[in-house]
């Protein structure tokens, strides 16, 4: 639910952002239609670097639930704005509340799933965030006819969060938190309904080897992403995230209306309905392969797919060939581009920074990693259309090219697979401060 939150707060703004103006007296001002989507990842940001500390004083089930506050806060205040500062409002407490959740969904998933479907479980999110996108074009539909179904489509956002928020109170909070904090009982009934009763006295002696060594305190500091081993995990998490992010998916989202213009295709709606589809036929892919293929394996041939997928497009549109050719060769190249993204390099990434983090930095290193994610996402989205109009479509795809080139071999050369091993078992291997007796 969460993620599907993330989906639809994606899309939603798409189409009825032109209604919206005109509605609230900003019409024809590209700086603020332009703001009014773009302060969601202001509030993104902030919600991100203010979830690590939250999950280590609350945990993820308590953390979810205050969570749903600016989420449903932040819908109910769109829907019912009359002017640009309560749009802009209620378009921010969302950020907050949608940069909380992609920090905490992996967090959560990481450490509740059975080491065997964790990366199959890790893999549902990004399903959802793409039947989040889907639903948002469905409903998005009748804004093209109606000026004020916007508000419907707003009002429509707040819905999950309360599902959440009611959800969570029947879930379960995550073993190894529990433990943290020393409810140990608790822990040990968690792990014997999740994961079964043979399963529990294993965990329980990892969980508890893992505090021993690495801290007994609950609560982490941020300085300590500054301390080996959590520094490297800190950089590969980071640099992942800066990969990804000016691999140029965004970018990519954004022109892809214009290439499928070309062929005739000139419903946005439609357009976006293709691309979505491409998203989930990687995701349901990734579904499939990541706890067959390891995270890794995944991770670099996305790249690479990524690369000449790119190429592709930009072969499709420098050299001298038949109009229509070309034109076809770019819808392949661009959806490939999205279907390989959803294999690997979207999924994965939020999957395999929590798994490589300790235990009691897991929450500041995700939070950190979110963060420049958000930050690169911002800086993607300025400067996109600039870079394209100053040197053309071909240029900017090939540096999208490169630069997953770039990241699959930053993917094959630091990070290490995860695949059927559990968060204990890969933090005890790479921090060189345990006693050899654990490893």
């Amino acid at each position: 639910m969460s993620n599907f939150l993330f989906g639809y707060h994606i899309g939603v703004m798409n189409g009825p952002i032109v209604s919206i103006a005109r509605e609230l007296g900003f019409e024809g001002n590209s700086f603020l239609e332009g703001l009014v989507v773009s302060i969601f990842i202001a509030g993104a940001f902030i919600g991100s670097i203010s979830c690590g500390s939250l999950v280590d004083k609350l945990g993820c089930r308590r953390t979810f639930q205050v969570d749903t506050i600016p989420l449903i806060l932040g819908a109910i205040v769109s829907g019912q704005a009359h002017s640009l500062d309560e749009i802009l409002l209620g378009r921010f407490l969302v950020g907050v509340g949608i940069g909380v959740n992609t920090v905490l969904v992996p967090i959560y998933i990481s450490e509740v799933s059975p080491t065997k479907y964790r990366g199959s479980l890790g893999t549902l999110s990004q399903i959802s965030t793409c039947l989040g996108i889907i639903a948002s074009l469905f409903l998005g539909i009748p804004s093209e006819n109606d000026p004020h179904w916007w508000r419907t489509m707003l009002y429509i956002a707040s819905v999950p969060g309360f599902i959440l928020s009611l959800g969570m109170q029947f879930a379960v909070d995550s073993p190894r938190w529990l433990c943290k904090v020393g409810r140990l009982e608790d822990s040990k009934e968690v792990i014997r309904n999740l994961w079964g009763p043979s399963e529990v006295d294993k965990a329980i002696e990892e969980f508890q080897s893992v505090m021993t060594c690495g801290g007994g305190d609950s609560e982490s500091r941020w300085l300590e992403l500054l301390e080996k081993p959590h520094s490297r995990v800190a950089f590969i998490g980071g640099a992942l995230f800066v990969l990804q992010q000016f691999a140029g998916i965004n970018g990519v989202l954004y022109f892809s209306s214009l290439t499928f213009q070309d062929v005739g295709i000139t419903s946005s709606a439609l357009a976006s309905l293709y691309i979505g589809l491409s998203n989930f036929a990687g995701s349901l892919c990734a579904l499939y392969l990541m706890d067959k293929q390891g995270r890794k394996r995944l991770l670099v041939g996305s790249y690479f797919g990524m690369a000449i997928s790119m190429f592709l497009v930009v072969y499709a549109i420098s050299s001298p060939m038949d109009e229509e050719l070309s034109h076809t060769l770019s819808i392949l190249g661009t959806l490939l581009y999205i279907f390989t993204f959803a294999t690997g390099a979207g999924p994965v990434t939020g999957l395999i920074i929590p798994e490589l983090s300790s235990s009691r930095t897991r929450g500041k290193i995700m939070s950190f990693s979110f963060s420049v994610h958000w930050v690169c996402n911002f800086l993607v989205g300025l400067f996109f259309l600039e870079l394209v109009e100053k040197f053309g479509v071909a240029p900017v795809y090939t540096s999208f090219g490169g630069v997953s080139l770039l990241a699959a071999t930053f993917a094959y050369h630091f990070t290490v697979e995860t695949k059927g091993r559990s968060l204990e078992e890969i933090e005890i291997s790479l921090n060189s401060n345990f006693p050899a007796k654990y490893k």
